[in-house]
């Protein structure tokens, strides 16, 4: 029973295998169990060699050489050795080993379906692979992208002029679904070709927020501006850091004016988020009128649903006060930038604006250079004191 890696060109090498050499079984030194056997007639099949719960040898045939993919076998190898390892017997449950789906496929027939009802951004998701993924990988099978390709797929987009932000986050949502489906026991453990591949450098990251003269402007604007409702959600933004649809969206049952809290029942993150309202947001929110027929805070008076959009309003009033280069999520930089410069710590930003993942409040870590020098001299402060009290017991 030799050992030989089994690769492409070994594979290619048995054409001219003289038939006098009879049946052989390869087993493959990368993946234990996994194996080809060779017959006389030159025809070869790949087998997982495997013991079951009694102890017994077993052999589950994966498919013959002419009618699968290396790759393709080698992924079911791996799915059988991670049953045998949790007590399963493959040859019980072979019907769980069909073949890998292409991409396109896995995307419309098990991503898509997953993140609609779980992630309330499913559609950019959508919009970045159908534009931008399944144009480039869709008629391959998952398993057969290799990291070569991620890496080729990136260096073209970045080539084509799209931004380096925009390269990393369809690199993001590449390694999302490849983790899915791994996940799903649809590929290996190793399976995931964006392992390895940096994002780029985006050294040009947008960074924009308000000043507090340029807050002044703002308001001074929202107090004339005609359009009262846009003017508040503005204002409610920049109060709560808050995301867009986090505010249109807003339900009257869903503000406590009692514990001072307005509950997002399903926030980005997929979990109810509760968003603290300061005095500002509260006189605000009481200020505005109600009715009783319609459960929305902020809402379209002919449809009496919330806004689909804000944008047009949006942008008159930014460029009336010579800000056309502040988008509404800046509102949200904002007024973590706010915080941060008037000394609050960056844990306080991250439970307010809600980020799971704290580094993501890390990039807010240098608007505030004064407040670290401030809390460095305390332990300068604490020093002289301890000193000065020492001299005065010496004397």
């Amino acid at each position: 029973m030799p050992t030989q890696a089994l690769t492409t060109d070994f594979l290619n090498s048995l054409h001219g295998r003289p038939e006098s050499v009879g049946l052989v079984n390869y087993f493959d030194t990368e993946t234990k169990g996994f194996m080809l056997e060779v017959r006389a007639s030159g025809g070869a099949t790949f087998y997982f060699r495997y013991r079951d719960g009694g102890g017994r040898i077993r052999m589950n045939r994966i498919g013959r050489r002419d009618e699968i993919a290396l790759a393709d076998a080698r992924s079911k190898a791996h799915q059988m050795k991670k049953m045998v390892t949790e007590g399963g017997d493959p040859k019980v449950e072979n019907h769980r080993f069909k073949d890998i789906p292409t991409f396109a496929e896995f995307f419309h027939e098990r991503f898509l379906p997953f993140v609609k009802a779980r992630k309330r951004s499913w559609q950019t998701d959508e919009v970045l692979a159908r534009h931008h993924l399944l144009p480039a990988f869709e008629a391959l099978r998952l398993n057969r992208i290799s990291r070569a390709d991620v890496l080729s797929f990136q260096d073209a987009a970045h080539a084509k002029g799209y931004a380096p932000g925009t390269c990393n986050r369809m690199l993001v949502l590449l390694k999302f679904m490849y983790n899915c489906a791994i996940r799903w026991e649809i590929l290996p453990t190793t399976g995931n070709p964006c392992v390895g591949v940096d994002p780029l450098d985006d050294n040009g990251a947008r960074e924009r927020y308000l000043s507090a003269p340029e807050v002044q402007r703002l308001f001074e604007e929202l107090d004339n501006n005609r359009n009262v409702q846009v003017a508040q959600v503005v204002r409610l933004l920049l109060y709560t850091g808050a995301r867009k649809r986090e505010v249109l969206d807003a339900r009257w049952e869903h503000v406590d004016f009692d514990r001072r809290l307005l509950t997002v029942p399903l926030s980005k993150s997929g979990k109810p988020r509760h968003i603290p309202l300061s005095d500002a947001a509260i006189e605000l929110l009481q200020g505005l009128p109600r009715v009783d027929v319609i459960p929305w805070v902020f809402f379209n008076p002919k449809t009496r649903k919330p806004p689909v959009s804000i944008f047009y309003a949006w942008d008159s009033i930014r460029a009336k006060v010579g800000l056309k280069d502040v988008r509404l999520h800046d509102l949200r930089h904002s007024f973590a930038s706010f915080l941060v410069n008037s000394g609050r710590s960056l844990y306080e930003v991250q439970r307010l604006l809600g980020h799971h993942d704290p580094k993501v409040t890390m990039r807010y870590a240098h608007l505030s250079p004064g407040a670290l020098i401030d809390a460095a001299n305390v332990v300068g402060e604490m020093v002289g004191k301890a000193r000065g009290a020492g001299r005065q017991v010496m004397v």
